[in-house]
């Protein structure tokens, strides 16, 4: 019994070394690896200027590889660590990047809540189309105008209402429009606040963008090209594959005169993990800092939106 407990043991220290020496490799070699992408951009960027040679092709499964590769995401993270160990050591330049990164989490969101008003308009025109002037198609612009089937635009409505949620999602988390279900948080001291902020953070929101990412990632891709890629292929067998890539982005709707450009849904969906996941940082930091400075800190350099004078019950819930 003794000899199958030290064995165990020692399978399990194995183990966490191993673990620990790989985390330490990928981390080493990404200070290597953003240094060959920046000195060989033609081996990921060449398909920008498209003109279906080889290697422009070889590029673009390149690009779709990296995108949301362990290489990659360890270049991020390490640069988490550099930034954090210099936000430690100037907490100026952790607020600078706080404020940079809440600006703009408000920038996207304010200018695409727009995409609200404009989807109420559109509907109100669709109904006097239909039912006052009995028109089957619509069309709109100067030149060349976007002339499509009523129907078409029925359903791009869908299109706004998601830029809403995808691209204001950091913006309302800023301005503390998300609904919380709170069982300890409210009783519990400023500082264990902060504490429960960064660890939520770090916990949750980090992990949960990385996968929207990297399930999103692909699922967009393969809405895009063919062959189509999927997660679970190396890099030499998407580069082999490129021999037979086309573009062949999705524009088929669900009816026949229906929207037809349901792509824009799958870059939305990467747009939305990339923006949780650069503002769970910010959260991280912003909670980091007023745990340090203590509650008189609580809010510094927030830019909030206000609703006037008199109104202050209802700011963040709106």
């Amino acid at each position: 019994m003794q000899e199958e407990s030290s064995i165990s043991m020692a399978g399990i220290f194995g183990g966490l070394f191993d673990g620990l020496w790989w985390l330490v490799q990928n981390i080493g070699m990404a200070f290597y690896n953003v240094g060959y992408a920046i000195s060989h951009p033609q081996l990921w960027l060449d398909w920008v200027t498209w003109t279906g040679t080889t290697e422009e092709k070889q590029s673009v499964m390149r690009f779709v590889y990296y995108g949301a590769s362990v290489e990659f995401f360890f270049v991020a993270f390490t640069g988490f660590l550099i930034l954090t160990a210099i936000g430690l050591y100037h907490r100026g330049f952790m607020w600078g990047m706080v404020r940079g990164l809440e600006g703009f989490a408000n920038t996207v969101g304010r200018f695409f809540a727009w995409a609200g008003l404009l989807m109420v308009v559109q509907q109100i025109i669709i109904v006097f189309m239909q039912r006052v002037f009995t028109r089957p198609d619509m069309s709109f612009g100067l030149g060349i105008p976007l002339e499509m089937d009523i129907s078409w635009f029925a359903e791009e409505l869908k299109l706004y209402n998601a830029m809403v949620v995808c691209l204001c999602a950091t913006y309302t988390f800023v301005q503390g429009g998300h609904v919380r279900v709170d069982l300890i948080y409210a009783g519990v001291s400023f500082r264990t606040k902060k504490v429960i902020d960064m660890i939520g953070s770090m916990i949750f929101m980090v992990p949960t963008a990385v996968l929207i990412w990297m399930y999103g990632w692909f699922f967009m891709w393969r809405h895009l090209i063919v062959p189509k890629p999927s997660a679970s292929d190396a890099l030499e067998r998407l580069v082999m594959k490129s021999r037979a890539l086309r573009w062949n982005v999705e524009t088929i709707g669900f009816s026949p005169n229906g929207f037809n450009g349901y792509f824009l849904f799958k870059i939305l969906l990467v747009a939305f993990a990339g923006m949780v996941f650069l503002h769970a940082i910010a959260f991280f930091y912003r909670s980091y800092l007023e745990f340090i400075e203590g509650q008189g800190s609580e809010n510094k350099y927030l830019d909030k939106d206000s609703l006037g004078e008199g109104e202050e019950a209802y700011e963040g819930a709106h």
